[in-house]
């Protein structure tokens, strides 16, 4: 059993600490609206602080998911930021989608306090978090991997480590740019179908059985198709993830073409009035224009 804190209880959060619990760890908890703390605590009979900083204290290791680079500063950083309480030889970890700039000025100030780091974006979304079967990538020490690894492994499916301080951001960007494409080209597959007359329902059953088959088409075609779009991950959020992609592209020369113009689509779902809609609603844009 650990002791550890977890700072950040919105959709990813609240069940992630709640795992911990689960599997035995000793946890409390931080949340910049006490009353979700608070509701926490209650459901899982664990203490709450009111700052990151107290919450941080004494603990071995730290988990933070917040919203973005200033959020996830504002937690860490300040005087009433968890590295003010950590001690040292803690470790700090990250569960921010955020930029691998953000994940080396923390890395640093970490550092600087002999506190061990560890940026570790997650994917898998709000089911992923509730069911433990999150996918983990990490960037960091090894042998700090290896301290909290068996920790995470209450909310994980799969965690890896994939390179230093920085990494596990960069795998992120990865991860978000490959849905982009994928939840695109299955929004256009479901509008032509539409538009074909043809059956959805038994055009996907049969495309999914070969090489067309993705985890979008499986868990999202049916609410696609009803045109249902309150489910997982919102687009404001997946903007702000492809904005740090396409932003880390201009600094190492890549070129993601699809990425930018599926960026520019969500743009125009935020138009339509779907901001809190989830990623696969870029077919509503499609069938906007249609009609």
């Amino acid at each position: 059993m650990a002791k550890v804190a977890f700072i950040g209880l919105g959709v990813m959060g609240y069940p992630m600490a709640g795992h911990l619990v689960k599997n035995g760890h000793e946890v409390t908890v931080y949340n910049r609206t006490e009353a979700k703390a608070k509701a926490w605590s209650e459901e899982f009979s664990a203490q709450y602080c009111l700052t990151p900083k107290a919450a941080a204290q004494g603990k071995d290791i730290v988990f933070v998911c917040v919203g973005n680079d200033d959020d996830l500063r504002q937690v860490t950083l300040t005087e009433d930021g968890a590295l003010a309480g950590m001690s040292a030889g803690a470790i700090l970890v990250d569960h921010t989608t955020a930029s691998a700039d953000v994940a080396r000025e923390i890395g640093a100030a970490a550092s600087d306090l002999k506190i061990d780091f560890i940026d570790a974006p997650v994917s898998g979304g709000q089911a992923g978090a509730e069911n433990g079967v999150l996918t983990v990538m990490a960037g960091g020490n090894a042998d700090v991997f290896a301290q909290a690894k068996p920790v995470i492994d209450s909310y994980a499916r799969c965690a890896e480590l994939l390179g230093d301080i920085g990494a596990g951001q960069l795998t992120k960007m990865v991860n978000q740019i490959c849905i982009a494409g994928v939840v695109q080209g299955l929004s256009e597959g479901l509008h032509f179908a539409r538009s074909a007359g043809l059956d959805g329902e038994k055009v996907v059953e049969v495309i999914s059985k070969g090489a067309a088959q993705s985890w979008q088409m499986e868990n999202r075609y049916q609410t696609m198709w009803q045109g249902e779009y309150n489910f997982g991950f919102a687009i404001d959020w997946m903007r702000k993830d492809l904005g740090i992609a396409l932003e880390e592209a201009r600094r190492n020369g890549s070129h993601l073409p699809l990425t930018a113009l599926v960026d520019q689509f969500y743009s125009e779902v935020q138009a339509m009035g779907g901001n809190r809609w989830d990623t696969s609603s870029l077919l509503a844009k499609l069938e906007k224009n249609r009609s």
